[in-house]
């Protein structure tokens, strides 16, 4: 059982690490006119995939040390990972507990719209209370909108911002999530939890490309 133990620690601790390298790719999506300071990164696929195995608490921890390394060299006085942590806390607690309780293809579906919706809303809240206030401390707010609308004519205002900018983005950002999780999971899921069984014993593996009858 310990053995077990220090393997999952182990797991949690490298998806952490992947995390963590994954925060630093990041793409601005202003072909999408997506206002330029929004730039997409996938370090939410090694969340996601530390919660569908482990649970809620394992996806919050991975958040939680990528974010507080990322703060170290922050360019938003840790603003910007205070948010990240806050939507993907929310992200890990929609999408797990879902699929805690129907371990199966239409359990991770389900788990994972239900996740890209708290995404999508904890980000419209975290960048009209956190990210705007922070930038509008560095820049008019009347400059920031003018940056916006110069990408999507659509944004005139902080809450046009919110509705065509924020919320789109983070919608885009947790189906991008999702589905690179359900290409990937699978055969992560098989190949550490195979690791984590004790010697000459095997089980079956429920995922989220598998069908629990």
């Amino acid at each position: 059982m310990k053995k077990m133990n220090t393997r999952k620690m182990v797991y949690i601790g490298l998806l952490a690490a992947v995390a963590t390298v994954l925060m630093y790719l990041e793409l601005p999506l202003t072909f999408l006119f997506m206002p330029p300071f929004l730039k997409l990164d996938i370090s939410g696929v090694p969340t996601l995939i530390g919660t569908f195995m482990f649970g809620p608490a394992a996806g919050i921890f991975i958040t939680l040390v990528k974010d507080l390394i990322h703060s170290l060299s922050s360019q938003t006085g840790g603003v910007g990972e205070l948010s990240d942590f806050l939507i993907y806390a929310a992200f890990s607690l929609s999408a797990g507990f879902l699929y805690r309780f129907r371990k199966s293809k239409k359990g991770a579906l389900m788990g994972c719209l239900a996740g890209t919706v708290a995404v999508t809303l904890v980000g419209a809240l975290t960048n009209r209370f956190l990210i705007i206030p922070f930038y509008s401390k560095i820049m008019p707010i009347d400059a920031i909108v003018s940056a916006c609308n110069a990408v999507n004519p659509m944004i005139d205002s902080i809450n046009a911002y919110i509705l065509f900018g924020a919320m789109p983005f983070n919608l885009i950002k947790g189906l991008i999530i999702s589905a690179l999780t359900f290409l990937l999971y699978k055969k992560l899921s098989h190949l550490m939890k195979d690791s984590l069984l004790p010697e000459n014993k095997t089980i079956s593996v429920s995922s989220p490309g598998d069908q629990v009858h």
